[in-house]
């Protein structure tokens, strides 16, 4: 459960490369790769496979109250089905913004193929 839960946690600060500037070039810290550009397949191919892992595994949740919790209290019960709908939105707004990182670096291909 944890490396689940720290795993989770990784993904979810990778996918805000989407939206800030070291998703379009890699910060100069970094060894070796630092400072060159990101290609964008290197990152849009990976975001939308989780985005459709994340829906897919999130999927059920909004049917949470239908299935029997013998061992949980209603309470338990009502407490953990709010605390992880939210969970059921993570894949389709990865996807979103997946589409919205593909349409801005759309036109920059080219201008990754002569890097050295």
């Amino acid at each position: 459960m944890l490396t689940l839960s720290v795993a989770c946690e990784l993904l979810a600060l990778l996918s805000l490369g989407l939206v800030r500037p070291w998703g379009e070039t890699v910060p100069r810290w970094i060894p070796v790769i630092g400072g060159r550009p990101v290609r964008p397949p290197a990152a849009v191919v990976p975001a939308a496979a989780g985005a459709l892992a994340l829906t897919a595994l999130w999927a059920a949740m909004p049917l949470w109250w239908t299935y029997p919790h013998p061992d949980m209290t209603p309470a338990g019960r009502l407490l953990v089905g709010v605390i992880y709908q939210p969970l059921v939105l993570w894949g389709p707004l990865l996807g979103a913004v997946t589409v919205s990182y593909y349409r801005r670096t759309r036109g920059s291909r080219t201008a990754h193929t002569n890097t050295p």
